[in-house]
């Protein structure tokens, strides 16, 4: 079953809702494509205008720079991801089933079945993985977290924490394990990717099936949360 939404985000992150617009889909849909291509570094929106035949002028109707385009696209994921979540979990009352699926949202939001033809969450979860810790590890993150740019990333930190505090009532740190999961997704596929050193997955392609993450990622939480027996104190 196709699934056919409109995901409304923070006004401060664009000049216009490139979702209202045929060139504005178009700039999303190509910037996606680009940054892929040839990294966030190297994207320009001169780059852009020239990929979808416009000018660099156009694209600046829609975003102030490419900083706030990156935080665009990675807030739309953010919210498709707790969309995903909250409609995959909405007749589910056992909340270790939750936390599972929840996870399986974290590891892979590109697994998905939309009528959101402009955006190719394929690709975007590849730039969520190589490319969101620039959206907020910047000398600005204070300014923007004032303005409300991180508020999707706060929304699907608190329902994943919400889920962890229903399996666990009286675990201390709900809010520091929701947030070390989404972290720890994109980490270990990087290292696999990248880095192979720094973890034991094995991960051959972007594209390959990410089972082995998601299995990480459930050993690690459930470990913490339904251990039987607290660790001695000295």
């Amino acid at each position: 079953m196709a699934i056919s939404i409109q995901i409304k985000l923070n006004e401060k992150l664009y000049i216009r809702d490139p979702q209202d617009t045929k060139l504005g889909r178009k700039i999303i849909q190509h910037s996606i494509l680009l940054i892929d291509e040839i990294g966030f570094e190297g994207f320009t929106f001169k780059k852009l205008a020239m990929r979808i035949g416009s000018t660099e002028a156009s694209v600046y109707r829609y975003f102030e720079n490419k900083h706030l385009l990156l935080l665009y696209l990675l807030c739309w994921y953010w919210e498709w991801m707790r969309f995903r979540i909250d409609y995959n979990t909405m007749n589910i009352s056992d909340p270790k089933q939750k936390l599972k699926i929840a996870i399986s949202a974290i590891v892979d939001t590109s697994r998905r079945n939309t009528s959101i033809e402009f955006v190719d969450e394929d690709v975007l979860h590849r730039i969520v993985v190589a490319e969101a810790s620039k959206a907020y590890h910047t000398k600005e993150v204070d300014k923007e977290n004032e303005h409300g740019f991180f508020l999707t990333y706060k929304a699907l930190n608190k329902k994943i924490a919400d889920i962890i505090e229903e399996l666990k009532p009286n675990y201390k740190y709900p809010r520091a394990l929701a947030s070390t999961l989404l972290e720890m997704a994109n980490n270990h596929i990087y290292y696999g990717l990248h880095l192979p050193s720094l973890t034991d997955i094995k991960i051959e392609s972007p594209d390959e099936n990410l089972q082995a993450v998601e299995q990480l990622l459930e050993d690690f939480a459930f470990g913490l949360l339904c251990k039987e027996h607290p660790m001695p104190t000295k």
